[in-house]
């Protein structure tokens, strides 16, 4: 590595570092996740023509992982329109190996599985339709996962505490040593309780990320990579980018 590339990547980590002490910064950046989940702002992308329902930010993020761990596989649960399932099979394209994405749904509404389908990167999806913590869906997706040496994992289905924690003790197991399994939706525990109008079944204390607090008391598996969490500051995954150490 050259001298000027290896004092540009020392002066990013020394910023990135820096940021959870900038008290200012870290205020309107949590401003923002607040005020932006209430107006919806992340259900205005789209990606290849589909939405994807997710901050700029965290599909940066995601792009860095995927080409850092370069996967073969990527497990998503929860699918909606197939924008997230989408983007990950176009880095892998990108990436010019066999890798696959695998969603799970509860329910994949016909126009949007006929859309999916019918998109130039479904040749790398696969999906498989029903609850991602029923014992015969996640029978399945061990099947699926098998012919994998490669593995990552993001949960981005129902939020609530019992639901993503099922998750985790399902799913983690298939995540590759210095992989990630990504825990979407974490900033549930951080915004107020009437934050999208009709509310939800998940609030703080029954949230992604209360999920996760309790998962990483039973494994010293996975950690939270907070430098990820410090270099983005507007996410809906605080804490929920957790890498597989051992």
């Amino acid at each position: 590595m050259s001298e000027e590339l290896e004092q540009f990547k020392k002066q990013k980590e020394q910023q990135i570092a820096s940021y959870p002490s900038n008290k200012e910064l870290v205020e309107a950046a949590n401003q923002f996740n607040v005020e932006s989940n209430k107006a919806l702002y992340s259900y205005n992308f789209s990606w290849m023509g589909r939405p994807i329902i997710a901050y700029p930010q965290d599909m940066i993020a995601m792009q860095e992982i995927i080409w850092e761990v370069q996967p073969d596989l990527i497990i998503e649960t929860g699918i909606a329109h197939g924008g997230s399932i989408i983007y990950y099979a176009s880095l892998l394209e990108l990436i010019g190996k066999n890798g696959r994405v695998l969603g799970i749904d509860i329910d994949i509404r016909a126009h949007n599985r006929a859309l999916i389908e019918g998109h130039p990167m479904y040749k790398r999806i696969d999906m498989i339709e029903g609850s991602s913590i029923d014992p015969h869906i996640a029978e399945q997706v061990y099947a699926v996962a098998q012919n994998y040496q490669n593995i990552m994992v993001c949960l981005d289905s129902n939020h609530t505490h019992d639901h993503v924690l099922q998750e985790l003790h399902l799913y983690s197991k298939l995540v590759s040593k210095d992989s990630y399994c990504v825990v979407f939706d974490t900033i549930v525990e951080f915004l107020p309780t009437d934050y999208m109008p009709g509310g939800r079944p998940w609030n703080p204390g029954d949230s992604p990320h209360s999920a996760v607090s309790d998962f990483l008391k039973t494994t010293d598996h996975f950690v939270v990579d907070s430098s990820i969490d410090n270099k983005l500051l507007v996410s809906v995954a605080p804490s929920g980018y957790l890498k597989r150490i051992k």
